[in-house]
């Protein structure tokens, strides 16, 4: 049985939901979810079947968000705590295997009723009775000033790194020490010590056969290097309706979704949609031509975009990014038209294997038509109507 048709049937009779999937060789009880409080991220972005996630949106009796963006998840939410961003609190960064560590102090405080993360769960602990549990008495810069003291401390002298004082003044940051040696994990330092950097493979080598995975049964992961024929690829019958294979990479315009509304986006846009890259060959078997607005679609879904006719792509595929906010004609209502853009109406919610249930991007087949339809504006970056 379909799984959201599972929730649908559930919550409409008010019974518990039960379901269970294959993963990493478990059979795992999903768990009947009542309330979401979402902190950080943006599942209208990552899904890839947004009206599949919109349908199963509707289960949960109440949806919290923090967030600084009138976007997607903020509009189908029940309470929206507007949260500080970046460039409003204090913090500092590394990244994994940074050579630096940056001091990120606050340019400017929150605006209007916005709050820092740390803020509102401190508030929410102390409704709760929690609050010192919570911060343990320490004030958002006092945890930063703490949080750095202990990784001082945990590098030690010969790192050099400065007091905290003199580093948050540092607008270039620190540099951390280089590691000595192979890196941990790497093939690097697999082949020069064995036994002390192993994998973390049952064997602690490199396994062309896996005897565990093997194991399982599972029909669509063997235990060795097998090649599976995509479920939507230009060989497959589905192909007869929809002939054209979407490649939704990240876009070159922003940060996966990130600032969308900003001007750099909002520039590469055509006539406010997500452009879209067809083949002059597709293009002209189906009079589209460059700046049109085109309908992409597919039994799943379907958006409105910006024609770019160009030879960078092969005939057969079309290319459209991800992360054009959400736009839908109906919200609320799954299957409704995408104004803006989004390849995730189109791409399809499948794991690519009971192993892992991972993403299996860029495998969706889809047509595109010249729109003649009415042409609405974009509201994705409009914020709403407040009344005080």
């Amino acid at each position: 049985m379909d799984l959201l048709k599972q929730i649908t049937d559930s919550k409409a009779s008010n019974q518990a939901f039960t379901a269970t999937i294959d993963y990493d060789g478990q059979r795992l009880t999903l768990p009947d979810l009542r309330l979401i409080y979402w902190c950080g991220g943006n599942p209208f972005h990552h899904h890839q079947d947004l009206h599949r996630l919109t349908r199963a949106w509707q289960r949960p009796e109440t949806v919290v968000v923090h967030e600084a963006w009138w976007n997607t998840t903020a509009k189908l939410a029940d309470i929206v705590l507007p949260v500080a961003t970046s460039l409003e609190r204090d913090d500092f960064a590394a990244g994994f295997s940074d050579p630096h560590l940056l001091a990120m102090p606050k340019v400017r405080e929150p605006a209007g009723e916005a709050r820092t993360d740390h803020q509102i769960f401190a508030a929410l602990a102390a409704r709760l009775g929690y609050e010192r549990e919570f911060t343990q008495e320490r004030s958002e810069i006092e945890w930063v000033r703490h949080l750095y003291a202990q990784m001082r401390a945990n590098l030690g002298d010969d790192a050099g790194l400065p007091d905290f004082d003199d580093f948050w003044q540092r607008a270039c940051g620190v540099e951390l020490p280089a590691l000595s040696g192979p890196f941990p994990g790497s093939f690097e330092a697999l082949r020069s010590d064995p036994q002390r950097f192993p994998l973390t493979t049952p064997s602690g080598r490199i396994e062309i056969f896996s005897e565990e995975i093997d194991s399982f049964g599972y029909d669509d992961c063997a235990g060795h290097p097998t090649w599976f024929e995509p479920v939507e690829w230009l060989r497959a019958d589905l192909a007869d309706r929809f002939p054209l294979h979407l490649i939704s990479n990240q876009p070159a315009s922003r940060l996966h979704s990130q600032y969308d509304n900003g001007g750099h986006s909002l520039k590469s846009k055509i006539h406010g949609r997500e452009p879209v890259t067809i083949n002059p060959q597709d293009a002209a078997s189906r009079s589209i031509e460059n700046g049109m607005i085109v309908r992409v679609f597919n039994d799943r879904g379907s958006c409105l975009a910006g024609a770019i006719l160009s030879e960078a792509v092969m005939p057969g595929v079309i290319q459209l990014s991800t992360g054009a906010w959400w736009d839908p004609a109906q919200p609320g209502r799954s299957g409704t038209l995408d104004r803006h853009g989004n390849p995730n109406t189109l791409t399809g919610d499948r794991g690519c294997s009971r192993l892992s249930q991972g993403p299996s991007a860029h495998s969706a087949l889809v047509d595109v038509e010249v729109y003649d339809g009415p042409v609405e504006e974009v509201l994705a970056f409009t914020p709403p109507h407040l009344e005080h």
